[in-house]
């Protein structure tokens, strides 16, 4: 992998250059980071396409960056990442549809719901969604991606830590921590973010994946998700209200994703996110690596294991 450098000092979305001709599609973009994300794409005249489960939100997200942008091309399509069957029948939609893709951005999410909840397909509601779902997304797109050059796929994790994957409780099967189970899925993003780049070297596939996070970014995923009522999101109300500056707005917690996507500067196999202490918020800048996400046996087993469980190849 190249060595990544940081990032200038204060990059913002001023810095984005002229995306005209460039498609991308962002997954969750009705709201929260993937609006922030696909509004300043939009206005650097990218095609954009919102992939969320809801129309509703997803015809209010397109009104809205057109209003805001006379010009922009941007679209939507309801997809429910929890749905396996629609994920691929999505992609194989759009490698008809499109002759090239330039900017994947793996973005949505749920956050901690109460009690172990399962995708239609039978997976724990966060592994299923926020990684699985992903995981199977990038294969089918795959053929757009590999014959358009410069092509980026961004994965967003989450704050670092100490994280690790157990593969002996995947699925939560065992015993189900809401904020066990969320963090697993983030670092099987970034894990995934880092093995994509490794394979794209290996078979010159020209394609750069890198990881992002937002810090902490206040979101509806933080304020309204389905996990909002239990005492950690309670307690991150509490503490968004007595320290106001530990947070920042979805707009500046999408400026690592927005890096990752647009900046010469990114390279394949970094981890962007705030540069601020403790990555909570700031600038883009260079993240903190898990090393379990560094770990190549943990990355082949857990990649293994997924495309035997989502179905696909690579």
């Amino acid at each position: 992998m190249e060595i990544a450098i940081q990032p200038e000092k204060k990059w913002n979305t001023n810095k984005i250059a002229d995306q005209k001709g460039k498609i991308a599609i962002i997954t969750g973009g009705t709201g929260g980071l993937g609006f922030a994300d696909a509004k300043a794409l939009a206005s650097k005249g990218a095609k954009v396409i919102i992939l969320g489960r809801n129309p509703q939100k997803g015809k209010e997200a397109v009104s809205k960056i057109n209003q805001m942008y006379k010009d922009a091309e941007v679209s939507f399509y309801s997809v429910d990442l929890g749905n396996l069957a629609e994920v691929k029948s999505f992609g194989k939609e759009m490698c008809q549809q499109l002759d090239r893709l330039d900017i994947l951005i793996n973005n949505a999410g749920v956050m901690m719901p109460k009690q172990r909840t399962l995708t239609s397909d039978g997976f724990e509601l966060q592994f299923g969604t926020n990684y699985l779902a992903h995981f199977a997304l990038t294969s089918e797109l795959l053929p757009l991606l590999k014959k358009t050059k410069g092509a980026r796929v961004v994965t967003l994790g989450a704050l670092p830590g100490n994280f690790s994957i157990d593969f002996e409780n995947l699925q939560a099967e065992k015993s189900y921590s809401a904020w066990t189970a969320y963090n697993q899925s983030k670092l099987a993003e970034i894990i995934f973010a880092l093995h994509l780049q490794r394979l794209s070297e290996q078979n010159n596939w020209g394609i750069s994946s890198m990881g992002a996070h937002p810090g902490l970014a206040a979101t509806d995923l933080v304020t309204k998700e389905a996990g909002s009522d239990t005492t950690l999101m309670a307690m991150n109300r509490i503490m968004f209200k007595i320290f106001p500056f530990v947070r920042q707005t979805a707009d500046k917690g999408a400026l690592s994703t927005l890096y990752a996507a647009t900046a010469p500067h990114a390279k394949g196999g970094a981890l962007y996110g705030p540069n601020g202490m403790g990555e909570v918020s700031g600038y883009p800048g260079l993240g903190k690596i898990n090393k379990e996400a560094k770990d190549l046996k943990i990355a082949q087993r857990l990649w293994d294991i997924s495309l035997n469980l989502a179905k696909v190849t690579y």
